[in-house]
């Protein structure tokens, strides 16, 4: 590393520009990364390079031309770094690889000596420099890898992001940004995805703030690792993922997004709708797409995507999806289950849109008749494993043609096409029923007297009770869970967070939702463990805009939001904040989750409980 310091550090030039830029508060993040170059050579003493480079006696203005006295400061450093071993240099990287701050302080110390006739006797010059510094002129970035940069990723060890294959220490930004701090959700990683979401971002000016700091590039090799995928890896065609997900499981794709994000917006962006997959995505040519119907006396119908979108009335329905094991990591705590580590965000809410189940049946020859004798709809994916099986489930045959079930065959989610990993082209969306029935890359559709045969309809995603373990459970005798039980959760602050007691009150928010179309009508909020409580106040919509009407009975589909401000106890040092909802049918959640534990941590919906502390000023701690 030193030597590649001193094979660019070639000029006075170059070490007049490492001091001026000292001195520009635009440049102080580059420095950063060069303190981190340069720190192998920061104690070489300035007199040892006075007494050894008999040629540093002039020293000139920052300007692009360079002087040919730089080979003996590179060579002379380049001397006694080399006189080391390999091994001493890198104890000695491990040992001096102190903060930027020193870093800095140590080149400034080191080369002080060396320049100090120089800026003084073009100390005219060198303010004119420091007003209007040239960072891309003289000296090329460092290259760093990715490795590097995930490093950097709080505030304690800097915050570095990429964009474009540059790299940027936005540590100082961090605190001055408008979106508060989100931007630690890129800490690490490129910030092009969360830049894709908000449109803000697209403008001149950001651009430029982001330039002034940039402190390096991101390896070619890195680059290409973004595009190296192996063609045998049956999930290689996969699509990208937003880096803000927390993953449970990266093949078959599983993950949900921060809880904080889920209240942020009232219809939550397909970027951060929760992905549950059971298998790979499968790629899907629209063009030649097909749906199957079969099962009815009309014979099998086909449809083609351009079918549903002309042939049928277009419908557009607002829908929470919640998977099974939503909130499973809370039955952990009490006992070990088996699945998916699951926090409080795998439930999202989007406006759907395609054509009613209702309409396609009956074009392919419902009636009256198959009532007599049908009790299901099964629906098969077109996602696979190794040997051919589909992924597939079924709902009851009364929600499926029932006017007021809503099921949609949708092709739109949130006014765009489906995203791949919810769906694309075509999915199921069965408002009111567990994630598991609303089936992707929707294939086959039959009408049937029996349920599904598929696992995850027969020997999954059904619950237990407590005193049931493996070498008991008997997955016939319980039915497959279609509708929910009434939920809620908090999602703002989270468990173990610090509110100041300067800030008087504390703000609480979180989500409220019931399956079976039961509307939220209460939700309340205690920050006493229970002992005293106050109602939230709910909302279906996003701030600023018009509420949506009440929904017919039996057809609420979509989740509410739901928030509390409430003033801090004087005398607590800590609050257990705890939330729980009710529907018009009055089910309420559960208190505890020993009660209603099961082997497979489904329907995981007891009082959601977090604990925050309480920090006091420290002039009343004076």
């Amino acid at each position: 590393m030193g030597m590649w310091v001193m094979s660019h550090v070639r000029s006075l030039t170059d070490l007049n520009f490492i001091v001026t830029l000292s001195h520009s508060r635009y440049a102080l993040p580059r420095l950063r990364a060069w303190s981190r170059q340069l720190h192998s050579c920061l104690h070489i003493n300035a007199m040892l390079l006075l007494r050894r480079c008999h040629s540093l006696t002039r020293f000139g203005p920052v300007s692009i031309q360079r002087h040919p006295v730089a080979p003996a400061v590179a060579s002379c450093a380049a001397r006694l770094w080399s006189n080391s071993s390999g091994d001493d240099q890198r104890s000695y990287q491990r040992a001096h690889s102190p903060s930027w701050r020193h870093g800095l302080a140590g080149l400034l110390a080191g080369t002080g000596a060396v320049l100090a006739y120089g800026l003084h006797k073009h100390k005219a010059e060198q303010v004119d420099t420091i007003r209007t510094p040239t960072l891309e002129t003289t000296l090329p970035f460092p290259i760093f890898s990715q490795e590097e940069v995930t490093k950097h990723r709080s505030l304690e060890d800097g915050v570095w992001v990429t964009y474009q294959g540059g790299v940027y220490d936005i540590t100082e930004f961090v605190a001055m940004h408008p979106g508060g701090d989100k931007i630690m959700l890129a800490a690490g990683g490129a910030i092009e995805p969360f830049w894709a979401l908000y449109a803000v971002h697209n403008q001149e000016h950001v651009l430029e703030i982001l330039s002034e700091y940039k402190v390096g590039e991101l390896s070619a090799e890195d680059l290409k690792k973004q595009q190296a995928v192996k063609s045998s890896d049956p999930y290689s065609s996969d699509p990208e993922r937003h880096p803000v997900l927390h993953i449970n499981n990266l093949k078959p794709f599983n993950a949900e997004p921060p809880p904080e994000i889920l209240s942020d917006s009232y219809i939550t962006p397909s970027a951060f709708f929760f992905k549950r997959n059971h298998l790979p995505v499968p790629p899907v040519d629209p063009a030649s797409y097909q749906l199957h119907v079969e099962g009815l006396p009309g014979g099998a119908l086909t449809l083609s995507l351009e079918d549903l979108k002309t042939k049928f009335p277009k419908h557009t329905v607002t829908a929470t999806l919640q998977c099974a094991g939503n909130r499973r990591s809370e039955m952990n705590t009490v006992k070990q289950v088996k699945g998916l580590n699951w926090g409080i965000a795998a439930i999202s809410n989007a406006t759907w849109s395609g054509a009613n189940l209702r309409d396609v049946l009956m074009a392919a020859g419902y009636g009256p008749d198959v009532a007599q004798w049908a009790r299901h709809v099964q629906f098969e994916g077109l996602d696979h494993d190794v040997t051919g099986s589909t992924y597939g489930a079924s709902i009851p045959l009364n929600k499926a043609v029932s006017e007021e079930g809503d099921v949609l065959l949708a092709y739109e989610m949130n006014g765009k096409e489906l995203p791949a990993d919810h769906g694309f082209p075509v999915r199921v969306v069965v408002p009111g029923t567990v994630g598991a029935r609303n089936v992707k890359w929707l294939g086959k559709i039959i009408v049937s007297s029996e349920e599904s045969s598929s696992h995850w309809q027969q020997n999954d995603y059904k619950g237990f009770s407590p005193g049931t373990d493996w070498d008991t459970v008997d997955f016939k005798s319980a039915p497959a869970i279609q509708e929910l039980p009434i939920q809620s959760a908090i999602t703002t602050p989270a468990d173990g967070a610090v509110v100041d007691r300067s800030e008087e009150e504390v703000i609480v928010k979180g989500y409220a939702w019931s399956g079976g179309g039961r509307e939220v009508v209460r939700v309340d909020v205690s920050l006493d463990g229970g002992k005293t409580w106050q109602v939230a106040q709910l909302r279906t919509s996003d701030k600023g805009q018009a509420a949506e009407p009440s929904p017919p009975p039996g057809r609420a589909w979509a989740w509410k939001l739901w928030e509390v401000t409430a003033p801090l106890p004087p005398e607590a040092q800590e609050l257990e904040i705890v939330c729980k909802a009710v529907d018009n049918s009055y089910n309420m959640q559960p208190d505890t989750v020993p009660p209603i534990w099961n082997l497979r941590g489904v329907l995981s919906n007891a009082w959601h409980r977090v604990n925050v502390k309480i920090r006091e000023d420290e002039d009343e701690e004076e």
